[in-house]
Formats: C-alpha cells, structure tokens, sequence
C-alpha cells in the first residue's frame, strides 16, 4: 500500500497550525469500523497511544467530546459521576457530525464546529505521545497529549473500563 506523503488542511490541522502546536502527520489506509485496532496496526503503534474523539450527550442531549484510549472504552456510569450528569450517552453518528461538523471515524476534538466541552481520560495525560485523528478518516496526528487541556481545556476524568 502506498503512503501519501501530504494530507491537505482539515478544520483540526489548520485551527493546530494557527495555535502554533507541533504535530506529526500520519496518514494510513481507512478501514470502515476499523476503529483504532486499523490505525495502530498500520501506524506500527501501540492501541493503548492512539485515542479515539468520542461524541457523547447527557440526559439533556447537550453534547460533549470523550478523548479514550484506543484499547478502553468509557464507563458512562463512570463519566456521568465525574461530570455531575444524570447518564451519558454516544450521540448518534448524525447528530455527532452536526455538533462537530466531521464525519464519523474522522472526528477530531480540535477545530469543531461549536465548541464542545472536552473529558479525557486521566492516564492519556501521562504518554509522552498520543495519535488523535486529524480531522479525517484515515489520518491521525501526533501530539503531545496536554495540548488537548492547554487548548481545549479537557478535563480529566477516570471513566475507562
């Protein structure tokens, strides 16, 4: 499989660009619900590195961004506790794109349509690299993980299962 060498702007590449943040392109061969099992196998990282943008809403359907690692998924018991909500719930994927103006499997916390609260997962704090999708399907980003509470203002939560 040929590599691309350049992936052109996405909405989260030009809003990392302009907050002038170091970042390590990564394209790789999309597999539909392939999830982050495809992009560490062909980025040759480990699962637990690359963090998936989960769209979520509460029992109000007021939206919120999950950051989870690749190999965990989120209690939302866990996550309501932490966030002071009654329940939490995945959004669906159209309602997903309509808060974050990406398509699904190419949602990025960075460079959304409205800015949505932002949880990550306290032990993604900790690597020294995390692989976050850039935007669109089949590119990720490589980035120091405190940039997502630097820009995003993130809060942590324990809510990994």
């Amino acid at each position: 499989m040929a590599r691309k060498e350049h992936i052109s702007e996405t909405q989260a590449t030009q809003f990392l660009r302009k907050q002038q943040v170091a970042f390590t392109e990564h394209p790789y061969e999309y597999e539909e619900h392939g999830g982050t099992a495809v992009s560490s196998r062909e980025l040759g990282v480990p699962e637990h590195d690359v963090v998936k943008t989960l769209v979520m809403q509460d029992e109000t359907a007021r939206p919120l961004i999950v950051l989870m690692h690749g190999d965990c998924k989120v209690s939302t018991k866990n996550l309501a506790r932490a966030i002071h909500c009654k329940s939490v719930e995945p959004c669906k994927p159209e309602v997903a794109q309509r808060h974050t103006g990406y398509m699904v499997g190419g949602t990025s916390p960075f460079g959304t349509r409205k800015a949505l609260p932002v949880y990550v997962e306290e032990s993604i704090l900790a690597l020294e690299k995390i692989y976050i999708n850039g935007g669109r399907r089949g590119y990720l980003v490589g980035i120091d993980p405190r940039v997502v509470v630097a820009l995003l203002g993130a809060k942590p939560v324990q809510c990994a299962l």
